[in-house]
């Protein structure tokens, strides 16, 4: 049995796996006549692949309570999928190099203001939000092409997400 131990989401922790997407540490472009911050260039968007373009929606998620068992695993071959939320609430991601391969998973609890840019490829765990309104902006690609690919671990497969 594998029990992952979120551990804080950081830029450096999850560099292989894509972008945090977060305001800390940045410099703002003061805006609109001094009353507003703006932070650029926080994440890569990657949607075009096979004539797909952006998609920006809403999602309102029911929560998970951890721990839990992983059932299933996905990722996007044709473009990159941001998820940032809309409440200062944290979050749970989880993330591995392969499926099959317990020992490349990898969680990480993100804060309130804290979102993250799946990489093209990425193999993550569906949202993962714990209270009763988990509402997040989604970022990611729409179009032509199948950009969806699904693993389903084997029942009693031991990789847990702890608390």
């Amino acid at each position: 049995m594998i029990i992952l131990k979120p551990a804080p989401l950081t830029a450096v922790a999850f560099k292989s796996f894509g972008d945090v997407v977060e305001m800390g540490g940045l410099e703002p472009i003061i805006i609109n006549q001094g009353f507003a911050e703006r932070f650029n260039d926080l994440a890569t968007v990657d949607v075009t692949a096979e004539g797909g373009r952006m998609n920006v929606s809403l999602v309102a998620a029911k929560p998970r309570t951890l721990p839990m068992d992983v059932r299933i695993m996905e990722r996007h071959p044709l473009g990159t999928q941001i998820f940032y939320p809309l409440q200062d609430r944290p979050w749970t991601v989880v993330v591995c190099g392969d499926p099959r391969d317990y020992d490349s998973y990898r969680a990480f609890t993100a804060g309130g203001r804290q979102g993250i840019n799946y990489a093209r490829n990425t193999w993550h765990h569906p949202l993962l939000g714990h209270d009763s309104e988990n509402r997040f902006i989604i970022i990611d690609r729409t179009g032509p092409g199948n950009n969806l690919e699904e693993f389903w671990l084997p029942e009693g497969a031991g990789v847990e997400i702890g608390r």
